[in-house]
């Protein structure tokens, strides 16, 4: 049984390759990219790779573009909308008045027949 100290899976020679072995790296372009809270993001790309307008800022989340003095403004986020929002959305409230009136003149005239209702 081999002994415990040897790394599993390791062999002599087999460390980090140099770039004499693996070749040289493609040329790389570094862009600045600028959020609205002033943060500056410096993504890496192929040089000959198209580069984006627009890139999302690692540290806050909001888009960012090229232009340091004019950064896109955060996105406006919409505020959650209950049920009765959307309801009120698509009825009026003399709708709404006509619904409820036909609802409990539908419940009284079960409870005249004797139905049990819960």
């Amino acid at each position: 049984m081999a002994s415990g100290s040897a790394i599993k899976g390791s062999r002599v020679g087999s460390g980090p390759m140099g770039e004499a072995e693996r070749g040289e790296t493609a040329p790389r372009l570094y862009v600045s990219y600028f959020c609205a809270n002033a943060h500056e993001t410096r993504p890496a790309f192929a040089a000959e790779a198209q580069i984006p307008e627009t890139w999302d800022c690692p540290r806050c989340g909001l888009p960012a573009n090229l232009d340091s003095d004019n950064p896109p403004p955060p996105p406006r986020i919409e505020p959650y909308k209950t049920h009765l929002a959307y309801v009120k959305e698509r009825r009026t409230d003399s709708e709404a008045d006509d619904i409820l009136s036909e609802a409990l003149q539908a419940l009284r005239d079960r409870r005249a027949r004797g139905e049990v209702i819960y």
